[in-house]
């Protein structure tokens, strides 16, 4: 299992939120950049970044920030948070991002999606952002009637390969990640599951990797110092 730590942006400085509530966001470090590179520095060998103004808003804010902290790493990135059109997603792709995230163009948007796989294929993954098992879109901020393993499972025939699955009711509380939600997706699709959400000791870190995971994002646990990046990163076995 990967081990892929979290920068999460509003502002241009790396926040957390609390239970994806913007009005509970706290600034975690002053820069970007510096974030991403001491998590290279402590061994990650991947990184996760959200433009939050950019998944309100609709469209990406932070690009240039994160296109510059991107670039001074040597390690790959993912990008999401407002990336809903071919655009944004070709743009990401072609200057430096190895993955783009889509959540609510891939909920709302089925035939552009179908088309970012077709040009892009693993270079596109998608986020289920759920509560009480049912998708939300808008950073979070607008409620579906689409259950997530009915998602995962239409997201697998259309030929996603990778889903990062966050039950919203554990982002940024540090009680521990969906186990039995996680554990029913895995059954439900074949394709790599990422878990995002909750984590808040290295304990939880093994049993995502029992679990069979793909990855695991780490964000609030990481600034706080609840999970020490290069353990993480050593009991996982790194990267797949």
């Amino acid at each position: 299992m990967i081990v892929i730590p979290a920068a999460d942006i509003i502002g241009g400085k790396p926040v957390r939120l609390y239970q994806g509530d913007y009005g509970q966001s706290e600034i975690v470090a002053e820069s970007v950049k510096d974030t991403l590179q001491s998590f290279e520095k402590a061994g990650a060998q991947y990184v996760h970044i959200v433009d939050l103004d950019g998944a309100r808003q609709g469209h990406p804010v932070n690009r240039d920030l994160i296109l510059d902290a991107v670039n001074s790493l040597s390690i790959p990135a993912e990008v999401g948070g407002g990336i809903r059109d071919l655009k944004s997603i070709s743009d990401y792709l072609e200057h430096g991002v190895k993955r783009v995230i889509l959540g609510t163009a891939a909920v709302e948007d089925e035939d552009m999606l179908k088309e970012a796989l077709a040009g892009y294929g693993s270079g596109i993954a998608v986020g289920i952002d759920c509560r009480d098992g049912y998708v939300r879109t808008s950073g979070w901020l607008e409620g579906t009637s689409v259950h997530y393993l009915d998602f995962a499972r239409h997201l697998e025939e259309l030929g996603v390969s990778n889903i990062i699955c966050t039950d919203i009711s554990r982002d940024g509380t540090m009680k521990g990640p969906n186990t039995a939600m996680l554990k029913q997706l895995k059954e439900a699709v074949s394709i790599d599951i990422t878990a995002s959400g909750g984590v808040h000791h290295i304990d939880d870190v093994r049993q995502l990797q029992e679990a069979g995971l793909y990855g695991a994002i780490i964000g609030k646990a990481l600034y706080n110092g609840a999970v020490d990046l290069r353990e993480a990163v050593r009991i996982t076995g790194g990267a797949k």
